[in-house]
């Protein structure tokens, strides 16, 4: 029956509105919208409808651009009202001008935040002058969630205060002289600078923070043809369960001062005016990241302010980075992760494959939670929580290195096969059969700080002294793991070819007896290397080392672990705060800390 009754209806509808025009029919879908129904329905389908005309239409008049900025506003919950040929789009402490000429074009866009003159806005004149509309919503987007501060007139007010307080603070932090890191200014600015790339002071951006970009130096995999992710984070200003002090004015004595440490000197909180308020602000990452537990209670330790934990969904670190990388074609998603073995094509036709066992992962130490905000108190603690989200980000990239878009298929074949274990939270092995050896290789890659990585060989009877050196200044300027065993790959072969002389042969003699494994560990390594290569070749669920292979690099491995869990500097950062004018950090305080 209502099928019969569309059949009847349908034929009337048209011919009704045959010689509509289509501001006609703008105007009954606005009627539709605006009439009071049963706030269970929906009036999605039909702004979803008005959009859809709207974006058919090459028709421009004052109308139809008036309506299409009446859908964005309501669709970023924002108010939206028209006078004198202005169309207002309003938040509580904000809102957008858009002055429109007669036929429909835009002659210009202001931005008004609370209490401040009008600020022409050259970007959103420009998109909306190319019909963009789709990136002036985005846009608008985060403005408000910018400004989207909740409480009564008064909270916001003086929450709004506090931010503009913590922005110029931090932009006077970013101003302070440091030590240059990288040969290309933007690259150290967003890596290395205390504040990263500043974004503020405009009206029609959001207050973000860019921290991390990986370093290249043009080497190619499938990985490294992708545009590199900027992580980033939009500092804002949200309600919380506990009250905290925030500053109501600068914290920064001027001239900007540094300590002894080269860490910003703060005026204490009580010296300056403040409020006790059940708020407290956030970074609010872009896009969120993969975050290991210790991290996480790292991030607590700087601010004194708890990561909220109870939505974190923890899983294999590895899972959640192929996850994020495979997010672009979630068609082969599922098989990727099950399988978890990753083919990588690197120039001159060589094929790696990579290994994650699931198993070795899947421990509480390394698993990993996707993290999108992270609580703070105060300017203080920024330097220090960017430093530890570049310390995890440098981790990861090292790792998603090995991920990419394509499985190993039954077919396909790969000359070269790795296998990526955990060994501490900010350290890693990737085992190998080094040419025309019979024994397996492992190169331990220690991350102990954000910008310092480490390399050291065992196991693969290399004769050069300087190979590890080497290794370390390869993988921090390529930041991939495949590129960084294709390098090594090639230097064991040069060096397996090279003739020795009678002093390198007594340095590597002296070099062995030092730090190598025993004669036992490689004469097991050796029995157990063909086990690998005929298990790395064959991939199938559940792949893993024999355990005679396991123990014999356990015990190659042993020494250099060992230095790593004890080094001082494998968990340095920066101080957070310490409400004194003079602030000095000692040796034990950032022990304590971390």
């Amino acid at each position: 029956m209502p099928v019969m009754m569309n059949r009847l209806i349908i034929p009337d509808l048209r011919l009704k509105f045959a010689e509509k025009t289509w501001a006609d029919t703008f105007q009954l879908v606005r009627r539709c919208m605006e009439k009071s129904r049963d706030e269970s329905s929906s009036r999605e389908p039909l702004e979803r409808s008005l959009e859809k005309l709207q974006e058919e239409s090459n028709v421009c008049t004052i109308n139809t651009t008036k309506l299409r900025l009446e859908i964005i506003a309501k669709q970023q919950g924002m108010s939206f009202h028209f006078a004198e040929a202005t169309c207002y789009l309003s938040a509580d402490l904000f809102y957008v001008e858009v002055l429109l000429l007669p036929c429909g074009e835009v002659e210009e866009v202001k931005v008004v935040l609370h209490g401040e003159s009008p600020v022409p806005s050259e970007s959103l004149l420009q998109l909306l002058r190319s019909k963009n509309f789709a990136a002036f919503s985005l846009k608008l987007q985060g403005l408000f969630a910018q400004y989207n501060i909740p409480g009564d007139n008064e909270m916001k007010l003086k929450l709004l205060a506090s931010l503009q307080c913590l922005g110029k603070d931090l932009r006077k932090i970013s101003h302070l002289p440091r030590e240059q890191k990288y040969s290309d200014p933007e690259m150290d600015l967003i890596n290395n600078g205390r504040i990263g790339d500043l974004i503020m002071g405009k009206e029609d951006c959001p207050f973000t923070i860019r921290f991390f970009i990986p370093p290249t130096n043009g080497t190619k995999t499938l990985v490294s043809d992708l545009n590199p992710v900027v992580q980033a984070a939009q500092v804002t200003v949200v309600v919380s369960d506990v009250t905290h002090k925030l500053q109501m004015a600068s914290v920064v004595p001027q001239p900007p001062q540094l300590d002894p440490q080269g860490y910003p000197v703060f005026v204490p909180l009580n010296e300056v005016p403040n409020e006790m308020l059940p708020a407290c602000f956030l970074l609010k990452l872009q896009p969120a990241m993969p975050v290991m537990p210790s991290f996480v209670k790292k991030l607590s330790q700087i601010t004194d302010v708890t990561v909220a934990d109870v939505d974190l969904q923890w899983a294999p670190l590895p899972t959640l980075l192929m996850r994020d990388s495979l997010s672009a074609n979630s068609s082969w998603e599922m098989t990727c992760e099950s399988k978890m073995i990753f083919t990588v094509p690197l120039p001159g036709g060589v094929m790696h494959s990579y290994i994650c066992p699931g198993a070795a992962w899947d421990v509480p130490a390394h698993r990993g939670a996707v993290v999108d905000s992270v609580p703070f108190t105060h300017p203080g603690h920024v330097p220090a929580l960017l430093e530890l989200l570049r310390h995890q980000c440098t981790i990861n990239t090292l790792l998603r290195s090995c991920f990419t878009f394509h499985c190993a298929s039954a077919g396909s074949v790969c000359g070269l096969h790795f296998e990526v274990l955990p060994e501490s939270d900010s350290s890693f092995s990737v085992t190998f059969q080094p040419p025309d050896a019979d024994s397996l290789g492992v190169l331990l890659v220690n991350v102990p700080k954000p910008h310092q990585i480490t390399c050291s060989l065992f196991g693969a009877n290399a004769r050069d002294p300087s190979i590890n050196e080497y290794l370390s200044s390869v993988i921090t300027s390529c930041m991939s793991i495949p590129e960084t065993m294709r390098m090594l790959y090639n230097k064991l072969e040069d060096i397996t070819s090279a003739p020795l002389s009678s002093s390198c042969s007594a340095t590597t003699e002296a070099e062995n007896d030092h730090s190598a494994p025993s004669s036992t560990a490689v004469a097991d390594t050796s029995r157990a290397s063909a086990t690998f290569s005929q298990s790395a070749a064959m991939p199938n669920d559940g792949f893993s080392v024999s355990d005679s292979a396991r123990s014999a690099m356990t015990v190659a491995k042993s020494e250099s672990i060992l230095e790593i869990n004890q080094s001082p500097s494998a968990s340095s950062y920066p101080p957070p705060l310490v409400d004194t004018f003079q602030h000095r950090v000692g040796n034990s305080q950032q022990a304590q800390l971390i």
